[in-house]
């Protein structure tokens, strides 16, 4: 498949981000996550960690990186979620996940997650999808595990101490690994 081109199920379409996008995408992404907007969907991380979740110069610097892209999920022509995919040799990193809140629980979740698999391992013949998840989000893997990940127990620190991910609220903060076996491309 030709990554350029939109991919387009029913009314949704998937692409690839552009620098256009920049400004929308941090908006996605920040009303997913932080603040009061984010409290109306289920992914929100406002209780643990205040301040921004990404910005312009990490999303350009993401979407010009070798081997990234940013997928975009559009319906009727507005952007209704993202994710960010790394390729990382035999395996894919997952992130920058979001989906709109007032979206969220309907299944776009679902397809896009499915979609970004189907690409890794189509485009670049990956056998494994990885992310890391803030450890404490227990509802948040519980819905990867449904999907098909697995926990690891491999932690890495959160980077406590630098705002370009967050004010923590608390003190225990760790990121998981979790993965995913995408079979053979």
């Amino acid at each position: 498949m030709d990554t350029a081109l939109p991919r387009e199920t029913g009314r949704t379409a998937f692409r690839d981000a552009t620098d256009a996008d920049v400004p929308e995408l941090v908006a996605l992404i920040e009303s997913a996550y932080r603040g009061d907007s984010s409290r109306a969907g289920w992914t929100t991380e406002a209780d643990i960690l205040e301040g921004q979740r990404t910005d312009p110069d990490g999303v350009r610097t993401t979407l010009s990186a070798p081997g990234s892209r940013v997928l975009v999920v559009e319906r009727d022509g507005a952007m209704v979620a993202c994710c960010h995919l790394e390729h990382r040799g035999e395996a894919a990193y997952f992130g920058m996940f979001a989906v709109r809140p007032g979206l969220q629980g309907a299944g776009l979740g679902k397809l896009t997650i499915a979609e970004a698999e189907r690409s890794a391992r189509e485009d670049w013949g990956v056998s494994e999808m990885q992310m890391t998840v803030i450890s404490v989000r227990e509802e948040l893997i519980a819905w990867y595990e449904r999907r098909g990940y697995r926990r690891t127990g491999r932690m890495s620190p959160f980077p406590y101490g630098d705002e370009r991910f967050g004010i923590p609220r608390r003190d225990d903060l760790a990121f998981e690994l979790l993965v995913k076996d995408l079979g053979q491309g």
